[in-house]
């Protein structure tokens, strides 16, 4: 059976760039093959974090991905540090990879730009990746674009290590999504949605309320023309605000385009508050229902179990190819 591996970061709170470039699809594959998912806590101390808020996000988030529709039953459910394989292949892909290949990184360019010097985790962060993706021998990895560069790495990794140790690792493939797979800011909507941004109106966050919601939208960036029309190079931002519109209320964007048609942007932007807000609250409850509860941890218990038992079947084929000794 098909099986898709993805993961997110606990660092800060889940926007709706996060949702709908990946946790959406998460939702829709876990209907269609095996899905494993993992919160990334290792991959988050590759810049500073604070212990406590570390802890904090990493429960929130799993609490976010139950809230917004998976189900323990059809995936796996788990936190990335408390399956030790992960570090362990993430070490032997590290002796099978470049300098060469890892600096052109385009992440990594962006993170280390001005900087005399970037921690070690920082360029080695898309071998965690490849070791998390390749411990599960998933055939699809749904991430947002911008993660594109590091499937592609994952798969080079991957045939290399086939073409000398013989077939060993399934060769993913990166899933994207046709709609929204790439949010852009509010305020600067040439630049992604991102959960670190200064301006905290740049972004809108699963867990915003209806009042911080609105400010957020109606703050947005648009332009002087006042054309409801999708045109992302020369309307990047009432293109972004249709993309949102069209994902959440399930139209296409011609259609949304035909309804505002002699509108003004204020409108659209009204009714798009409406839509957001009616979207987040199923999740909102949800998520409080579930957050501090003891099935939260019991989920991420058995999930760990779960992931273990693929994960070290993965690492005795790689370690018997590899001709490390075994007991």
């Amino acid at each position: 059976m098909k099986r898709a591996f993805s993961g997110v970061q606990p660092t800060g709170n889940i926007h709706i760039g996060n949702y709908i470039g990946a946790l959406k699809q998460f939702v829709e594959l876990q209907n269609e093959m095996e899905t494993v998912y993992c919160i990334v806590d290792l991959h988050s101390i590759t810049v500073p974090q604070d212990p406590k808020e570390l802890k904090e996000h990493t429960l929130d988030v799993a609490a976010l991905y139950l809230s917004v529709g998976l189900d323990p039953e059809k995936s796996i459910i788990f936190i990335q540090s408390t399956v030790p394989a992960h570090t362990e292949l993430s070490w032997i892909l590290t002796c099978h990879s470049y300098t060469g290949e890892l600096s052109r990184m385009t992440q990594f360019k962006d993170k280390s730009r001005e900087k005399e010097s970037a921690p070690a985790g920082l360029f080695t962060y898309p071998l965690l990746m490849a070791a998390d993706i390749l411990l599960y021998d998933a055939q699809f990895v749904p991430v947002g674009n911008d993660q594109k560069q590091h499937i592609e790495l994952t798969r080079d990794i991957a045939e290399r290590f086939n073409n000398k140790y013989g077939e060993t690792f399934v060769v993913p493939q990166y899933k994207g999504t046709k709609v929204g797979a790439r949010i852009m800011a509010l305020d600067n909507p040439t630049n992604k949605m991102s959960k670190s941004a200064e301006n905290e109106y740049s972004r809108i966050s699963l867990l915003d309320s209806p009042i911080k919601v609105k400010k957020s939208i109606m703050k947005a960036t648009t332009d002087s023309d006042n054309e409801i029309k999708f045109d992302e190079e020369n309307k990047p931002g009432i293109s972004n605000l249709l993309t949102i519109y069209s994902v959440f209320s399930g139209m296409e964007v011609g259609d949304i385009e035909k309804k505002y048609k002699g509108c003004g942007y204020g409108q659209l932007k009204k009714d798009l508050v409406e839509v957001v807000n009616d979207s987040l609250v199923d999740i909102q409850k949800k998520y409080n229902e579930i957050r501090k509860s003891e099935e939260l941890i019991k989920i991420l218990k058995e999930g760990r179990e779960k992931a273990q038992t693929i994960s070290q079947k993965t690492m005795e084929r790689v370690k018997s190819k590899l001709g490390l000794v075994r007991f």
